[in-house]
């Protein structure tokens, strides 16, 4: 019996197999999908919701609705930007087509998303159109999303170029991002939205202005954090190595809280994400201060 008909019998009796590998390969693309509809329903919610900014106590409830859902959009494009990298090493099915794809999702649900929606639930409308401050908000905005756009190019140049690049870069950590992640830095203007979905408009003139003030702020600094180099935790080994039951039952006892308390908890792990990894430099630097002093006191030649 000759090797090709050896291989032609093995393929009819495993037909399915190279069918099922194929389907594998849209598992990770379908949570892509997904993560580029919540990030265009939150575009399409926030534009919706601007309609009703001005007017009664009534519209401003109905703006804070679509404020709401779209903040809530953003929350679910984050996880299932996380399940479709999961997914995708667990499967083996990681594609370059894949990584592109899920960065321009990412562009979408991170970038342009919160951008929109922080910009017309806050300082959008609450600050006079044609004044300074307000052109420095839509300025503040296209910076956000200009610096989230470089954060996932310069991602992918690390992936695709693990050694030396610019500026001297050390090969990547996968343990940890250099700079802040896109998802985190929408997920907490997301979360704030969520937590207190009333425009700022529907405040006194007085407090709106200070709370557009320290939204600018936060755009801001969440602009420079993507773009520094910063070490943030990747969080890919979290649930990896422990399969036990106790780990499942604590991660359906998270997604439960998680659930039932969204307002305060979302925002919570934003922001204690953000502030370990702002701890973690600090720490870093004071740490290596200490090694070179004591390493200065080692050297030092003993008087004779």
């Amino acid at each position: 019996m000759s090797m090709p008909r050896l291989h032609l019998e093995e393929e009819y009796r495993n037909p399915h197999r190279r069918g099922l590998k194929k389907g594998l390969y849209l598992i990770p693309s379908l949570f892509t999908a997904g993560n580029i509809l919540m990030g265009f329903y939150a575009v399409m919610a926030a534009i919706r919701g601007f309609q009703f900014v001005i007017g009664s106590e009534a519209n401003l409830a109905r703006a804070s609705t679509y404020f709401d859902n779209g903040a809530k959009a953003i929350g679910l494009a984050v996880l299932f930007d996380m399940l479709d990298g999961r997914i995708a090493r667990m499967t083996k099915t990681t594609t370059e087509i894949g990584i592109q794809l899920d960065s321009m999702a990412d562009v979408v649900s991170f970038g342009i998303a919160p951008a929109v929606l922080a910009y017309v639930w806050g300082y959008g409308s609450s600050l006079a159109e044609g004044s300074d401050l307000h052109g420095l908000a839509w300025a503040l905005s296209f910076m956000y999303l200009m610096c989230g756009g470089f954060r996932l190019a310069r991602f992918n140049v690390q992936a695709s170029r693990p050694r030396l690049l610019a500026e001297g870069t050390t090969k990547v950590d996968k343990k940890y991002f250099v700079g802040l992640p896109i998802p985190v830095a929408g997920g907490l203007l997301a979360a704030i939205i969520h937590f207190t979905p009333w425009p700022l408009v529907g405040y006194s003139p007085e407090r709106a202005q200070i709370y557009s003030l320290l939204l600018m702020a936060l755009v801001g600094f969440l602009s420079i954090l993507m773009v520094s180099t910063l070490r943030f935790s990747s969080l890919k080994a979290v649930g990896t190595r422990s399969r036990s039951m106790r780990t499942i039952i604590l991660v359906v006892a998270f997604a439960m809280v998680i659930f039932l308390y969204s307002r305060h908890v979302l925002l919570l792990l934003a922001i204690a994400y953000i502030l370990h990894g702002l701890f973690s430099r600090v720490i870093g630097l004071f740490h290596r201060r200490s090694e070179r002093s004591e390493a200065k006191v080692e050297i030092k030649p003993a008087s004779g």
